[in-house]
């Protein structure tokens, strides 16, 4: 059996699916962060069950031939497939109208009256089973952060796949109805395949889909064209509407009529203070200070927590390194697999873990309290400024956490120019890789006002960028509509399993990486290669951005994991004092450039993925040019400030 959880933005699908499966969807409050389906397998009562986490949608009506991937998935799911509507309760008549949707579709269903704990506290009132028997399908009330009716609702989807339980037509109004019907009746005379079933087509040509229009255009003939098209004509010069407007608004009345009669909206809890934060916080003086200050105390608390425990970590694996040294000298090419190996656990511990961890759990708090569409909202205007959608903010907040989801999040994007712009601005976003990189060595050795003013160098040179890139592909963009989600107190169980979601993938996958680039970087030193390859990069690691020779194999192991660089440096080095070798501009020019040279080649999957392999080659050179001209600049600038 395969239950595929659809819904809108914000209405909690990827809690209740981590609630079930296991923390496999990112769930935040914020906007695009489900960027792909995500797929997991429960067992429920001896029977296993696909789960299906769907980015979240409002509508199954597409504008375009391109689609949407998410109703795409669920107009072509196999026949098994429940859909599990998960509903913010306490907006329940405009989430409604996605419901009725996808009762359209005939297919077995169950409802899920998610957030059910935010509706009470509104004041709203559900009766539960009266929406059940009016919708003709199961309707179980949620609350997915706690897990409340969790189990249940997974419980009556599959008893609704076995039962075949499919929600019964909410009919429109009379002469609504009547025409639906009317074109029902010529699709059965024509024989038109039930690709889906015959009222939902219906609809569908009511609306001007164009993607059902282009599957049923090979069954008909010109004279069941010319027939839709005079129907067509004749509902909109009885009604005085487009087709496809009247029934949005059929649909509106009817998803407020069902819930004028199921819910009963009584006095709040509580006063609400959340609307006084907001017009403080959203302010369009006061918000952005408060948007500095927040972002300052962010990273000061990520640079205390890092800069505390980095050295006792540092010191304790060098008088490890030390040890074996001593112990392993006769054999030297063992003493390097050794050394390495300890080298890549220590940098891991040491380095990267200390700025990482608490830089996941601010992300994460941000995130749940959201906080993070907020700010996209007030850095709208500056996006339009830069010649951009304002939607494009919502990748490059999501690059801070990792350049991956937010190269794929470009795909909320609906102009190509824009996604290649935004993926390209997303590609120079410190993410918590960089961050590593930005605070283990201008933040550690220098000062943290030094790798402060890194980030708001970085704005404005996306900023630049950005402008730069729209005045050579100029378009005009629209203005932004984006549902700003309620603030919450973030609970602790979702915030530590979300922390542990994005630290396992340093865990699992890049700290092995770093190991093993370690152990390779040490027998490189050992079979004496290092200084041939640092030879070749010389003339554009030493001559052109002033860097010591010994850096230049680093940033080739950066490429697979931004943290390597950082950690291979000790090593490259031979200390982890840097500054005994390294000047001040060496070190401010180095972190600068490894932080944004190129993409890590899982980006650069991302890129290709997202756009093409050519884009991403091109992404790839642009980022490493930039970085370039601006790596000499402060080899020559630095030094005029002393």
């Amino acid at each position: 059996m395969n239950l595929v959880l659809v819904g809108q933005p914000y209405s909690g699908k990827s809690t209740i699916f981590n609630e079930v499966v296991g923390y496999k969807s990112l769930s935040t409050n914020a906007p695009g962060s489900t960027a792909e389906h995500t797929h997991g397998k429960i067992q429920l009562d001896g029977e296993t069950v696909e789960v299906v986490d769907l980015p979240g949608i409002y509508s199954l009506q597409v504008s375009d031939d391109a689609g949407n991937p998410t109703v795409d998935h669920v107009l072509n799911a196999p026949a098994d497939t429940v859909l599990v509507n998960v509903i913010d309760t306490s907006v329940l008549s405009r989430s409604l109208e996605l419901t009725l949707q996808l009762m359209e579709l005939g297919r077995p269903m169950v409802v899920a009256l998610n957030m059910a704990d935010e509706a009470q506290r509104k004041g709203i009132q559900i009766d539960t089973a009266g929406l059940s028997r009016i919708i003709g399908a199961p309707v179980i009330e949620t609350v997915g952060i706690k897990g409340e009716g969790v189990s249940e609702l997974f419980r009556e989807a599959c008893r609704a796949g076995r039962e075949r339980i499919r929600p019964q037509v909410v009919p429109a109004p009379p002469p609504v109805e009547c025409f639906i019907q009317e074109l029902v009746r010529h699709l059965g005379q024509w024989n038109v395949p039930e690709l889906f079933n015959h009222r939902y087509i219906a609809i569908k040509l009511i609306e001007r889909d164009p993607i059902l229009q282009k599957a049923i255009e090979p069954h008909l003939n010109p004279y069941g064209h010319k027939t839709i098209a005079t129907l067509l004509q004749d509902l909109e010069a009885a009604t005085g509407q487009r087709a496809e407007f009247l029934m949005s608004a059929v649909r509106h009345h009817l998803a407020f009529e069902l819930f004028e009669t199921v819910a009963r909206v009584g006095i709040p809890q509580r006063r609400d203070i959340r609307r006084q934060l907001d017009a403080v916080l959203t302010h369009p003086v006061l918000g952005y200070v408060f948007l500095l200050v927040i972002l300052a105390a962010t990273f000061s608390l990520i640079f205390k927590v890092g800069s505390l425990v980095e050295p006792v970590f540092l010191d304790y694996f060098e008088q490890i390194t030390g040890w074996l040294g001593d112990k392993l000298g006769g054999h030297a090419l063992l003493h390097a697999v050794v050394v390495g190996l300890v080298s890549g656990i220590g940098g891991g511990i040491g380095i990267v873990i200390p700025y990482l961890l608490p830089f996941f759990v601010a992300l994460a708090f941000l995130e749940d309290t959201g906080y993070l569409p907020r700010i996209a909202y007030l850095v709208d205007n500056l996006m339009h400024r830069i010649g951009l959608h304002g939607m494009s903010v919502v990748p490059i907040i999501m690059g801070y956490g990792c350049s991956v989801p937010g190269v794929l999040a470009t795909r909320i994007l609906k102009s190509r120019r824009d996604k290649l712009i935004t993926a390209t601005l997303t590609t120079l976003i410190p993410c918590s890789a960089r961050m590593t990189i930005i605070f283990g060595l201008i933040g550690f050795f220098i000062s943290m006002k030094a790798a402060i003013l890194v980030y708001v160098f970085n704005l404005l040179l996306i900023g630049l960028v950005g402008l730069i890139l729209s005045k050579i592909m100029p378009e005009e963009s629209p203005g932004m509509i984006m549902e700003i989600p309620r603030y919450h107190l973030p609970e602790i169980k979702p915030l530590a399993r979300k922390t542990w979601f994005r630290l396992k993938e340093f865990v699992v996958i890049a700290w092995p990486i770093l190991i093993g680039g370690s152990v390779v970087l040490e027998v490189i030193n050992h079979l004496g290669l290092t200084d041939p390859i640092n030879s070749f990069l010389a003339p554009y690691t030493v001559g052109l951005l002033g860097f010591p020779a010994a850096v230049g194999i680093t940033l080739i192991f950066g490429i697979m994991r931004k943290e390597m660089a950082l950690v291979l440096l000790f090593a490259a080095l031979g200390t982890s004092d840097v500054t005994s070798v390294m000047s001040l501009t060496q070190i401010f020019g180095y972190t600068f450039f490894v932080t944004f040279y190129v993409p890590c080649l899982a980006t650069f999957a991302a890129l290709a993925k997202e756009l093409s392999w050519r884009s991403a080659i091109a992404i790839t050179l642009i980022t490493l040019a930039i970085v370039s001209v601006l790596t000499v600049l402060i080899r020559l600038l630095v030094p005029l400030f002393g």
